[in-house]
């Protein structure tokens, strides 16, 4: 039997939560892990005496750590209490997720590692994929120095296949927690994406520049909205212009966003642009890849990601500057 993990979470972030089981595949398929959280309770089960009973028995105790997560009394005060508790005994492991951007240095969760790497909140990595990726690492390092998950099977010799259940015909009935189907988009589903990010995208500059003026002395911005598909960012020093950028959306490239190094306002060329693309869950953002050391083409961004990405395009040669 697998190390058995607990994971505390608010339901608002239950997609995230789903998101999280999917790259812990691999340590299922392993038999390294073994995991519990309140959506596989049974029906006629007592809420409270179970929760409790899986978190004093689990081996390593997650925390799904978001806005929602703080303002509830019982993942707060409940869940991860006891999991602070059993981690000073040395009973437990516990690992804190930053799933959204809150508050969280200002908690006792500050006092002790956090993933993913620097306390970055999932939601913010460029690709979300990287972010999980480097969680389900630190869930395999905690396994490890515990040493309670044993000898890991052999991937190789087997295909695990999904058990089917028949429906519940009685409240008694258990049930799995892994009922994700593959989603279908439309081709208005992509649409409204890839408008949605650029007006996205047009927020989040207009209020970075805005910031980094009030930040900097010296430094003066300025951001311009052209019309409902096009927007330029110019970053003056001094009085001198040292950085500028036209971000634009559909026109000649109508399936897409494009970036240009210069704030002209031009069309029909550009450095770089996204596509919007999606798997079997979600939507995202695919780079052409086009600008040294960003990220490649098999890049899957968030909204978030891609500005932070088209961000990084921008002021980074000014960051490079002495």
């Amino acid at each position: 039997m697998g190390a058995r993990v607990f994971i505390s979470y608010s339901h608002v972030d239950e997609a995230l939560r789903d998101e999280l089981e999917v790259h812990l595949s691999m340590l299922k398929r392993q038999g390294l892990v073994d995991v519990w959280h309140d959506r596989r309770l049974l029906a006629g089960e007592h809420l409270d005496w179970t929760i409790s009973k899986e978190l004093d028995e689990a081996d390593v105790i997650l925390l799904l750590v978001s806005p929602n997560f703080l303002a509830s009394d019982y993942c707060y005060k409940i869940e991860k209490g006891r999991a602070l508790e059993r981690h000073r005994a040395g009973t437990a492991r516990l690992i804190s997720v930053i799933l959204r951007p809150c508050d969280w240095t200002h908690t006792d969760l500050a006092k002790f590692l956090v993933t993913p790497k620097d306390g970055k909140p999932i939601t913010q990595w460029p690709d979300r994929d990287e972010a999980f990726l480097d969680v389900t690492q630190q869930i395999r390092r905690a396994i490890e120095a515990l040493d309670v998950a044993g000898e890991p099977n052999d991937v190789h010799n087997y295909i695990e296949a999904t058990a089917v259940e028949a429906v519940p015909e009685a409240p008694t009935m258990p049930r799995s927690s892994n009922l994700r189907l593959k989603k279908e988009f439309t081709q208005a589903d992509r649409d409204n994406f890839l408008f949605e990010t650029f007006d996205y995208l047009a927020k989040f500059f207009q209020g970075s520049l805005e910031e980094l003026q009030t930040r900097n002395e010296g430094i003066t911005t300025r951001f311009r909205r052209i019309d409902g598909d096009c927007f330029t960012a110019t970053i003056y020093r001094n009085g001198d212009k040292v950085a500028g950028a036209t971000i634009r959306v559909g026109g000649t490239f109508s399936a897409n966003i494009t970036w240009l190094g210069n704030d002209s306002g031009e069309a029909n060329t550009h450095n770089e642009s996204l596509s919007v693309d999606n798997d079997a869950q979600k939507l995202f953002l695919s780079p052409m890849g086009m600008t040294f050391g960003g990220p490649g083409r098999d890049a899957s961004l968030t909204q978030e990601g891609a500005a932070e990405y088209f961000w990084g395009l921008l002021i980074n040669p000014l960051q490079g500057q002495r």
